[in-house]
C-alpha cells in the first residue's frame, strides 16, 4: 500500500515541478537576505534546484517499488552530484555561503508546504506514507545543504590559497623594489662621493702656493666640469627622492612633441660636440600630442645626456613618432646611440 502511495505522490510532485520551483523562486526575490539571486535571470536562478526535486521525486518511485541497497546508493551520489554542483554554481555567481544555505531552507519550505497540502487534498494517503515521504525528502534537503556548503568551502579555501600566493608574490616583488631602491640611493651616494672628492682636490691644488699657472689652470678644468656633474647628480637625487614621496605630478596639457624634443637637441648640441660626437634629431613636421612637458623633456635630456657621456665614437639620434595602429592614444621617442652600451663587456662594439 505505502509504496504505490509514494508511487502517486511522485507523480503528483512531477506534475507540481514547475509550481513548485516559482513558488520558490517567490520566496528567494522576496526574501531581504537574498540580494544576490534576485539579480540573477531564471536559468541560472534555478540552476541544479529542478535537479534536486527530480532527485526526490525519482527516490519516491523507487522506494515504491522496494528498490535494491546499489540502486538506493547511486541516486545518492547523483543527488550529491547535483548538491555539489549547485555550490559550484553559486560561489561563481557570487553568492556568500549565508545565501547558499538560506536558499536551500526555502526550498525545503516550498517543498513540505506542497507535501502538507497534498496530504490535506488527500486524506486516505496515509499518515506512514507521508511520514516517510516527509524522511526522505528531510534527508535528501539535509544532504543538499552539507555537499552545497562543503563544496562552496572548499572552493573558498582554494580562493584564500591563491589569495596568499598573490601576497606572497606581492610581498617578494616589494623586497625586490626596496632592493633596487636601496641600490639606487648607494649608487648615488657613490658617485656623490666621487665627485665631491675630485672638488676637494683641485680645490686643495688651487689653494696650493707652490702650484703653477698650468696647474692651476688644470684644476680650474676639473673644478669645473665636476661641478657641472655634481650639479646635474644633485637634481636627479632630488628628482629620485621627490619621485619616490610621491610629489611628482603630472600636468597634462596639448604640446608639439617635434618642437620639445628638437629644442632639447638643439640646446644639447655643445654638450656633444665638447666630446666629439653628433646630435641628430628625426621626426615627422609636427606631433601633437597630450603631456607634461616638463617631464617630457626632463626623461629626454637624462636619456640623452647618458647617451653622449657612454658614447665615444659617432653620435646619438634622437627620433619620435606615432604609436601603432592598434594604439593610437600612444607616441613614442626613441635615443639611439653607438656606444657599447652601460653593460658591454671588452669584445663588444
Amino acid at each position: 500500500m505505502q509504496g504505490s502511495e509514494h508511487l502517486a505522490l511522485s507523480a503528483h510532485l512531477k506534475r507540481r515541478r514547475g509550481a513548485i520551483l516559482q513558488a520558490w523562486r517567490m520566496a528567494v526575490t522576496s526574501d531581504p537576505n537574498l540580494v544576490t539571486g534576485a539579480a540573477l535571470p531564471r536559468a541560472q536562478l534555478h540552476d541544479h534546484i529542478p535537479a534536486l526535486l527530480v532527485d526526490f521525486e525519482t527516490q519516491l518511485a523507487r522506494d515504491s517499488m522496494g528498490a535494491d541497497a546499489d540502486a538506493q546508493a547511486g541516486d545518492e551520489d547523483a543527488h550529491q552530484s547535483d548538491a555539489a554542483a549547485h555550490g559550484l554554481h553559486r560561489w561563481q555567481q557570487g553568492f556568500d555561503l549565508a545565501e547558499v544555505t538560506r536558499e536551500l531552507g526555502r526550498l525545503n519550505e516550498c517543498v513540505v508546504v506542497e507535501l502538507e497540502d497534498y496530504a490535506l487534498a488527500n486524506p486516505g494517503f496515509s499518515a506512514t506514507a507521508m511520514a516517510q515521504a516527509r524522511r526522505i525528502w528531510a534527508q535528501q534537503c539535509g544532504d543538499a545543504i552539507s555537499a552545497s556548503v562543503s563544496q562552496y568551502f572548499q572552493l573558498q579555501q582554494l580562493e584564500a590559497s591563491s589569495h596568499i600566493r598573490d601576497l606572497e608574490q606581492a610581498l617578494q616583488s616589494l623586497r625586490e623594489l626596496e632592493q633596487e631602491r636601496a641600490r639606487l640611493w648607494q649608487e648615488a651616494a657613490h658617485d656623490l662621493r666621487g665627485n665631491l672628492g675630485v672638488v676637494v682636490t683641485a680645490t686643495a691644488g688651487l689653494a696650493s702656493p707652490q702650484a703653477s699657472d698650468l696647474k692651476r689652470g688644470t684644476f680650474l678644468r676639473l673644478l669645473d666640469r665636476n661641478v657641472g656633474s655634481l650639479s646635474q647628480l644633485l637634481n636627479d637625487v632630488t628628482s629620485l627622492a621627490r619621485l619616490q614621496g610621491g610629489l611628482e605630478h603630472r600636468k597634462l596639457e596639448a604640446l608639439d612633441a617635434v618642437a620639445l624634443l628638437g629644442t632639447l637637441c638643439e640646446d644639447l648640441q655643445p654638450h656633444a660636440q665638447d666630446r666629439g660626437l653628433y646630435l641628430r634629431f628625426q621626426g615627422p613636421a609636427t606631433l601633437p600630442v597630450e603631456g607634461d612637458s616638463v617631464k617630457t623633456r626632463r626623461i629626454a635630456q637624462n636619456l640623452i645626456i647618458n647617451a653622449i657621456k657612454y658614447t665615444h665614437a659617432g653620435g646619438v639620434t634622437v627620433t619620435c613618432g606615432d604609436g601603432l595602429s592598434s594604439d593610437l592614444d600612444r607616441w613614442f621617442f626613441e635615443v639611439r646611440d653607438t656606444g657599447p652600451g652601460f653593460h658591454a663587456g671588452p669584445g663588444s662594439q
